[in-house]
């Protein structure tokens, strides 16, 4: 029998799940600009899910491993470490650096391209392992959202111009701070 999960952990998760999201979609939209075929797009916004269920999974189960090593200190940390990627997040979309072409047509391409917007959602999975989150949901939720997204970034890419560029990863970045604080206060 699974426990009943708190209204507000399922909008934590659901905003958590759009800020890493966002990171996905950000760089979908520089790359779709490039001019991405449909079926690219379908491909790798698949493998973008795969990959937002893939490193969360194994960041929550660092995550419960230190939870149960750190106790009380995990959430702090948890939180921090939440804060810190946030404003990581927040820092390099100011930064301005360029989207990088990738070969969107090759394995290696697709999955570099994957592991580089899913990276984060490792991060969090810790600090959800940590918090002692409902992984099925948290992990299905990040992957749709972030297959979704990064779908919805390709092909509003290859559609329009530059309109939200870098302010989609700002976006998703102060989400993550503010429930990074959360956490720690």
């Amino acid at each position: 029998m699974y426990p009943v999960m708190e209204t507000g952990q399922l909008v934590t998760i659901l905003f958590m799940a759009m800020a890493l999201g966002m990171d996905a979609f950000s760089v979908g939209l520089g790359i779709g600009m490039k001019g991405v075929r449909l079926l690219d797009i379908l491909k790798i916004s698949t493998v973008v899910g795969m990959f937002h269920i893939i490193m969360p999974v194994i960041g929550i189960a660092t995550g419960r491993y230190l939870g149960g090593l750190l106790g009380s200190i995990a959430i702090i940390t948890g939180g921090g470490l939440m804060v810190v990627l946030g404003l990581h997040m927040i820092y390099s979309a100011l930064k301005g650096d360029e989207v990088r072409s990738f070969n969107h047509q090759s394995l290696l391409g697709i999955l570099l391209f994957a592991f580089g917007v899913s990276i984060d959602s490792f991060s969090v999975g810790i600090s959800l392992g940590i918090f002692a989150s409902d992984l099925l949901l948290s992990v299905f939720t990040f992957g749709v959202f972030g297959g979704s997204m990064s779908l919805i970034g390709l092909y509003l890419g290859r559609r329009v111009h530059a309109w939200l560029g870098e302010y989609g990863e700002v976006f998703g970045g102060a989400i993550l701070f503010v429930l990074g604080m959360k956490f720690i206060l």
